[in-house]
């Protein structure tokens, strides 16, 4: 009996102490989230895109493309990037940290202007009229110009300062250098607060482009999955880490 009483007293020790653990190694201030935004299809709100669920280099994954008819459409001297997003419509975001699997490469028989444009827009509204994103050029990142290379990622706000204003008016701000492999998965860690935003590309330890003056202001709203024309593109992982008050 008393080794029985021993060993139950010591179980439930043990139990504790894990969960003591658990809120020690847990990040300050971050809400848990027991399942991705991505799993959920009623969620999922298409604006000039099409989006499925598919398998994609050994991951579940929701698909997003252009749409054809859209892309024949784009006219390449205008400022936008085309393409749309898919609106997390059950998510909301003010500060803290997205971080998501993406791989984007260009649809057969795209425009030429084309790179696999694939990204995340955030603090977006029900009806997407505006919103900031974030997001990566995937066939810029080994072109043969180092020009071309220097836009591989890129900030931009929808729809009042679009990437070709933002770099007529403030050269090599907004965007930067990272290496890419289009239609390979690559992790995207977005920290956002107030209005400064930090993208780290496949777990490096420093930024690798910085905005220290989102568009849009300090504000919340939905987490979208953003792509440019052109682009057929995948999401996996997606996970938000929201900086509690």
């Amino acid at each position: 009996m008393r080794l029985r009483s021993w060993t139950l007293r010591l179980s439930r020790q043990l139990s504790l102490s894990a969960v003591i653990l658990a809120a020690i190694l847990a990040p300050s201030g971050v809400a848990a989230q027991s399942s991705s935004p991505l799993d959920c299809d009623k969620g999922l709100q298409a604006h000039k895109v099409t989006v499925d669920r598919v398998s994609y280099r050994g991951r579940k994954a929701v698909r997003v493309r252009s749409l054809p008819s859209a892309d024949a459409a784009y006219d390449t001297q205008k400022s936008g990037t085309g393409g749309g997003i898919v609106v997390l419509d059950r998510t909301s975001f003010h500060n803290g940290t997205i971080d998501v699997d993406v791989a984007g490469k260009p649809q057969a028989n795209a425009p030429a202007l084309a790179r696999g444009f694939v990204g995340i827009a955030f603090r977006v509204p029900r009806d997407a009229s505006t919103y900031d994103y974030v997001y990566i050029r995937p066939t810029n990142a080994r072109a043969d110009d180092q020009e071309r290379r220097n836009h591989s990622t890129q900030y931009a706000s929808f729809p009042n300062y679009e990437w070709l204003k933002l770099r007529t008016e403030f050269p090599g701000k907004y965007e930067s250098y990272t290496d890419l492999i289009p239609g390979e998965w690559t992790h995207l860690k977005i920290e956002i607060h107030g209005v400064k935003m930090r993208l780290y590309v496949n777990g490096v330890s420093q930024p690798t482009l910085l905005v220290n003056d989102l568009k849009l202001g300090d504000r919340s709203g939905a987490v979208g999955l953003w792509i440019g024309v052109g682009t057929e593109a995948y999401f996996a992982n997606l996970r938000l880490r929201p900086n509690l008050p």
